[in-house]
């Protein structure tokens, strides 16, 4: 059990975090973007995450130039920084406008699908701003889950949920657990699907190639998917210039079902890690390089 005085702490990390929303309320969301990127953009090369995006830029482009990566870092600090500026502004973020900042292709998969009433399982990464593929299936009044990892601290997390609801995401399914487990079998059961980002290390996971070098990976999805039958989705998000989206639901990935668990589990989380980084490939200063990606050894300084 937490202490008082943490309570405290949190209660001012919270007070803190309104304080800036505040701030941002007479800013339009393209100036609030530019903003953070800039300032990211200048804060993050000084940091010790900076190391970590460069040694992942180095192992998955080998053949990159060293300016090449310059470039990329710089330019992945000022998309960080608008993804971080933007999140308390998402509410203004209406997806079906006339004049949307977010253009989607393929959302009849997921429109057939609810016709039908079949639940999917839907997979990406932390691509450009991720959460604008959350208000996209959410705005389009679609049954669907998303899970999430509650924070450390129970009032930012209180925050969080709220704002993610007010650009339409209602229904949240803690991340891990046995009880999340069930609760996300339950829902693609009744026809709900689940939204999930499948590019983060998990220690307890199975390891798959990522750019040639064995990565702990999540199997929940697949797992789901072959255990209920239901299609396994990929979802991807690029930001085409400034505050302005592309989302993207593609077709489903084909899953085996040979009978063998084990081996059939690891071809699905080996399709879902390749569909990751391919979209890396194509896009690279839209990824979140300032993860662990990789075992700890490959970010030890010589």
């Amino acid at each position: 059990m937490a202490s008082f005085r943490k309570h405290i702490v949190w209660r001012f990390e919270v007070l803190a975090y309104d304080f800036f929303r505040l701030l941002m309320i007479p800013f339009t969301f393209d100036q609030v973007s530019a903003f953070f990127g800039k300032a990211l953009a200048w804060i993050g090369p000084k940091t010790s995450k900076h190391h970590i995006a460069r040694t992942g830029m180095h192992l998955a482009f080998p053949d990159a130039s060293e300016e090449q990566i310059e470039s990329w870092l710089h330019e992945s600090w000022n998309r960080l920084g608008r993804t971080f500026g933007e999140f308390p502004l998402l509410g203004r973020v209406k997806v079906f406008d006339k004049n949307s900042r977010v253009e989607v292709i393929g959302l009849e998969h997921l429109e057939t699908l609810k016709r039908e009433g079949k639940g999917a399982v839907l997979v990406s990464g932390h691509f450009a701003n991720w959460e604008i593929m959350a208000a996209v299936f959410s705005q389009a009044d679609l049954p669907i889950r998303v899970t999430y990892r509650p924070t450390n601290n129970p009032y930012f997390d209180k925050r969080i949920r709220s704002q993610r609801a007010a650009y339409g995401i209602k229904l949240m399914v803690a991340k891990s657990g046995a009880k999340g487990a069930k609760e996300l079998i339950k829902a693609l059961r009744s026809g709900q699907s689940i939204a999930l980002l499948n590019d983060q290390k998990f220690n307890e996971g199975i390891e798959v190639p990522f750019f040639g070098v064995g990565a702990m990976t999540a199997p929940g999805p697949t797992r789901l998917a072959l255990k209920t039958g239901a299609p396994l989705i990929p979802m991807s998000i690029i930001r085409l210039r400034g505050a302005k989206f592309r989302v993207h639901i593609h077709e489903a990935i084909p899953l085996q079902n040979t009978g063998n668990t084990n081996a059939d589990v690891r071809d699905g989380v080996q399709k879902i890690t390749s569909f990751i980084e391919n979209h890396i490939r194509a896009h690279p200063t839209d990824w979140f390089w300032v993860h662990r990606r990789w075992p700890d050894k490959i970010y030890q300084k010589p």
